[in-house]
């Protein structure tokens, strides 16, 4: 393992940050300072609550999709809907 020195750290932990992409919202069109009302998300819709879910079924971290908070808990009650409609398992299949 490669010993770096402490500017040699802070140099990679600057390029890091500056690769970072910033996330924006998928659902609000204008922002998320003003959502569109009533706040909802389709819980037919496979393709995005697919793309909410990792391998295993979790959810995913608002910091991983970039949602803002009043739709991460929109997204949750419509994955947690499918999940009962049989839509989406409630674990991977292996």
């Amino acid at each position: 393992m490669a010993q770096y020195t402490k500017t040699e750290i802070k140099k990679l932990r600057k390029k890091r940050q500056r690769l970072k992409k910033k996330l924006k919202c998928r659902f609000c069109p204008d922002g998320c300072d003003k959502p569109p009302r009533p706040i909802f998300v389709d819980y037919k819709d496979l393709k995005t609550l697919r793309a909410m879910i990792d391998r295993e079924g979790n959810l995913l971290a608002r910091r991983k999709t970039g949602t803002c908070v009043k739709y991460q808990r929109v997204v949750r009650d419509a994955v947690l809907r499918a999940r009962f409609m049989g839509l989406l398992p409630y674990v991977a299949e292996e």
